[in-house]
């Protein structure tokens, strides 16, 4: 089974989300010819800023998009990279490797809900357009980086059951 290229996963997002090529390219501020490439597969690998401004509009995570055109990584006990990583570490590493990615998690958590906050008072906070986008976008990219995040812990704590039996069978 062939996987799917970008365009095709953003022409059936886009039609799921009921709108139409120019629809779409209007509120995401791009040409309609621009994204007609895309969804075509002309273009093989769009510019990310213009990834960034459809992935708003069609349910479709930015960063996910990116991974699917070799510009992000994705990373999942399946990626060899980071399964390497961890697993050339011993049981003491593996913990601090452990409290530290849970660290991240909270700073991160913490970072989407200060956010999230402004944004629910963005009249009293005076935020400018820009700004909201910049939000946005960090809440999106942290979100992703906390699923991640979770995924290593995961990935943490079963190398340490392996570890822990390892250890005790010798």
């Amino acid at each position: 089974m062939q996987e799917k290229k970008i365009g095709e996963i953003i022409a059936e997002a886009r039609e799921k989300a009921k709108l139409s090529q120019r629809q779409l390219a209007k509120i995401a501020n791009i040409s309609n010819a621009e994204l007609s490439k895309i969804e075509s597969g002309e273009r093989e690998i769009p510019n990310p800023k213009t990834l960034r401004k459809i992935s708003q509009h069609i349910n479709v995570n930015y960063n996910e998009m990116m991974y699917m055109i070799g510009l992000g990584m994705e990373v999942s006990s399946l990626n060899p990279f980071i399964k390497a990583y961890y697993e050339k570490m011993n049981l003491d590493e593996l913990n601090e490797a452990e409290i530290n990615v849970l660290g991240s998690i909270t700073n991160s958590t913490q970072l989407v809900s200060s956010c999230k906050d402004k944004l629910k008072d963005k009249e009293k906070n005076n935020i400018s357009e820009s700004e909201e986008e910049l939000l946005i976008h960090t809440i999106e990219d942290t979100e992703y980086q906390i699923n991640t995040s979770k995924e290593i812990v995961n990935l943490i704590q079963s190398l340490k059951v392996k570890e822990r039996n390892r250890n005790a069978k010798k």
